[in-house]
């Protein structure tokens, strides 16, 4: 038997043969990646040192096939070159918050070695090494496990959700952590239109950066809605806050150079897009999935 970091180790029931208990091998003891290994088990989050027997197999990050006791299979060199995209994921969030791999892999109760693995080589990590990754970054597992071409919200519903009134504070606070949010406009013929784009909070006002004749542009001079809202798809929580007021154009040059100079990010869309907008909220509202009770 042999297995790397990040493989599974897969215990079969000998009545049914059919898996009975599985954990993500976090440590080898040999170089050659043979027995014994250190697994953190699925069902208990628990690392122990396991000495596979007849009843185990690994399962590869390569491939699905399984390599039985005994056996040794010759992986193909192109499958185990260069990171996944939940490593890249992982290994930019974490630059961005300005963390070394050591201080990373503390939060997340794992190896430093193991983390490295996870950011240079093509990895399934199970769905409880991504829950601690995604709280050491201050993230979610769906922001590292991506996603962008699926929408969220398909996960499970909570057996008792409990749907509960923001407090204007509370939106307030939710507003302020800027990112991504949709402006509902009127375009110039009249039909309806929402446009997802990159916003700033700077005193009362909601702002964002456009360009003149373009969807988004049509908001100013009349009353407008902006929603912003975050999902955890692990957890099937989630909140959503809605402004609503009149939007203008920011004329003050120095204004616009503030803004401009303290944005936290450029718009996603690219191009020339210096036109500033600021939305007044004469009405904010906001709610809250979460467990009842909790």
């Amino acid at each position: 038997m042999h297995a790397h970091l990040g493989d599974q180790l897969v215990i079969e029931s000998p009545a049914t043969g059919s898996a009975r208990r599985d954990g993500e091998i976090v440590g080898l003891r040999h170089e050659d990646g043979t027995p014994p290994y250190d697994v953190r088990w699925s069902d208990t989050d628990e690392v122990t040192l396991v000495f596979p027997g007849p009843d185990a197999h690994v399962r590869h990050l390569a491939s699905e096939r399984p390599s039985r006791a005994g056996e040794h299979r010759h992986e193909e060199p192109s499958a185990v070159s260069g990171p996944g995209d939940i490593g890249r994921r992982v290994a930019v969030e974490r630059r961005r918050r300005g963390l070394s791999r050591a201080e990373t892999a503390g939060r997340a109760r794992m190896s430093p070695d193991y983390l490295a693995y996870l950011e240079e080589r093509p990895a399934d990590p199970t769905l409880a090494t991504l829950i601690r990754l995604a709280d050491a970054l201050g993230t979610t597992v769906g922001a590292l496990r991506g996603g962008a071409d699926l929408p969220p919200g398909q996960g499970h519903a909570l057996l008792h959700p409990e749907l509960r009134d923001l407090t204007p504070r509370e939106c307030r606070s939710l507003l302020s952590t800027h990112g991504v949010g949709r402006v509902a406009v009127s375009e110039p013929d009249g039909r309806p239109a929402v446009v997802p784009v990159n916003y700033e909070v700077a005193g009362d006002a909601i702002l964002f950066r456009t360009a003149p004749g373009s969807v988004a542009a049509s908001a100013v001079g009349s009353e407008v809605a902006f929603e912003v809202d975050h999902v955890d798809e692990v957890l099937s929580q989630g909140w959503s806050v809605l402004a609503v007021g009149p939007a203008s154009v920011v004329t003050d040059p120095e204004e616009v150079r503030g803004l401009t100079r303290h944005a936290h990010t450029t718009p996603w869309a690219g191009g020339d897009r210096e036109m500033w907008v600021a939305i007044r909220p004469a009405r904010l509202t906001g709610r809250r999935i979460t467990p009842a009770g909790g």
